[in-house]
């Protein structure tokens, strides 16, 4: 079974690496580079899991996330970030938003895959 995963980053060069080192892994991966793009896209039970960077111009990754909640309430999501993020500080301020995970950038593709194939159910 093909795991799909959604990755939306402004930066068309961190998409293309993760989605190439994804798809090798046997990933099925649909990238986009606008968040306004991806939330027009996105679909319900589209993607196992969407991988969203949390800064971005015209919409964060936050924002993002809470629109695509709208359209599928059981939307999964990590975040990647090029910052700290401390999930239980984020918890607190943002209690309605179920993050399943930060990812930290720069990430390897086996980082990547370990924590995908953590957070995804078997």
């Amino acid at each position: 079974m093909q795991r799909r995963v959604m990755i939306v980053d402004d930066e068309v060069d961190i998409t293309d690496a993760l989605k190439a080192g994804l798809e090798r892994r046997g990933f099925t991966v649909e990238t986009f580079n606008d968040p306004e793009t991806a939330l027009s896209k996105f679909r319900p039970s589209a993607y196992d899991i969407a991988i969203l960077d949390i800064r971005m111009p015209k919409m964060n990754g936050f924002e993002l996330y809470r629109e695509m909640r709208k359209v599928d309430g059981k939307a999964s999501v990590c975040f990647l970030t090029a910052f700290d993020v401390h999930k239980d500080e984020f918890e607190k301020m943002f209690p309605d938003v179920k993050v399943k995970a930060f990812l930290k950038k720069p990430i390897t593709i086996d980082s990547l895959v370990s924590n995908l194939n953590a957070l995804l159910p078997k």
